[in-house]
């Protein structure tokens, strides 16, 4: 019951902001120009507390200037809307799922392809290249958004409701929530399961309700997100390693003197720096949590049939969009750099 208030809350405050955004886009309070930043996370979470580091650093150089505002828990809309505000400038920056960003720019199917980095240390060093994220980032400027950083989202495993994900053959017949992205729809169907897209703020409620048999995501939906008390198996299948980025508006950023630019991306290395050093703390806590309070089971599955069920995806993206054939060839070097048994 708390949960549907809590969600019947976050609706109308999302309905209020939105209505409040759009008669005082590029409002100022005292001369200062306000800078809001949304996103979908729990004041509790790393991608929180790094934006707050953000906030602070801003001000204390621009104080004079700016006011950041940070929005957390969807308060300004579901990841996609908040895009769309993100575009028309209506707000300067939002938080967004690379798997969402697919959908404005076909460059980020790349980063949403299931088992594409072989490790973590992989997964960061390629992401850490700008000759990699550099193409992608910039590909959605004519959209009227821009990536400044990325942010670390770990490691992305089905959890289910009632019935533990072993193999690929156990999602048969399970509807999953996944994200809003074409490439994460055809993974499920490839290992067997009924993809089911859909907001990250309505899926509690879906899992509470059975609409959907599980979801797929790191180890802090359950404990942050409360997909814990529902779901009681966590399968580490490990399919995707997808970052959370963090865009900009074209137009204000293009608006930045000199100066306050090069502020701004100290900044926004600031986020990624202080994003990273509070998520392996925060999935520690968050397991350790689950699995005592919660009662979380977590499971450790061969991960070869799930990889093989999804390496057609590998061959059909390069052959839809030869044009990231280089830049995924990057990340392979990466891959063979720092294999999996290197953690």
């Amino acid at each position: 019951m708390k949960k549907n208030i809590r969600a019947l809350a976050l609706a109308l405050a999302s309905a209020m902001a939105m209505v409040l955004l759009a008669g005082c886009a590029g409002s100022q309070t005292d001369g200062r120009m306000i800078i809001r930043i949304g996103h979908n996370q729990s004041t509790n979470h790393p991608t929180h507390i790094a934006l707050v580091a953000f906030e602070e650093f801003i001000e204390s150089k621009l104080g004079d200037k700016y006011d950041v505002e940070v929005f957390p828990s969807e308060l300004l809309g579901s990841q996609n809307e908040m895009v769309q505000l993100t575009q028309t400038g209506a707000i300067n920056f939002c938080v967004a799922s690379n798997s969402l960003l697919e959908t404005f720019s076909d460059n980020y199917t790349l980063f949403n392809l299931p088992y594409l980095f072989d490790s973590s240390t992989a997964y960061h060093a390629a992401m850490d290249d700008e000759s990699i994220t550099g193409p992608i980032f910039e590909s959605t400027k004519q959209a009227g958004f821009e990536a400044v950083t990325w942010l670390d989202a770990g490691t992305r495993n089905f959890y289910t409701v009632d019935k533990p994900i072993e193999t690929p053959a156990d999602l048969k017949g399970l509807k999953i929530r996944v994200q809003q992205s074409p490439t994460n729809v055809e993974m499920m169907s490839l290992l067997g399961g009924s993809a089911t897209p859909m907001g990250f703020g309505d899926v509690y409620t879906a899992l509470q309700s059975k609409i959907i048999d599980g979801a797929e995501n790191n180890e802090l939906a359950l404990t942050d997100n409360g997909h814990g008390d529902v779901c009681k198996y966590y399968s580490y299948d490990m399919h995707q390693m997808i970052p959370d980025i963090l865009i900009g508006n074209t137009a204000f950023l293009d608006g930045l003197s000199e100066e306050e630019r090069a502020i701004f991306d100290e900044g926004f290395e600031l986020v990624n720096q202080v994003q990273r050093e509070e998520w392996g703390q925060a999935v520690e806590e968050a397991k350790d949590r689950a699995q005592n309070e919660q009662g979380v089971q977590f499971l450790y599955p061969d991960t070869a049939p799930f990889q093989e069920a999804c390496a057609p995806m590998h061959q059909e993206m390069l052959a839809a969009h030869p044009d990231l054939q280089p830049i995924y060839d990057a990340i392979q070097a990466y891959n063979e750099q720092y294999p999996s048994d290197a953690e």
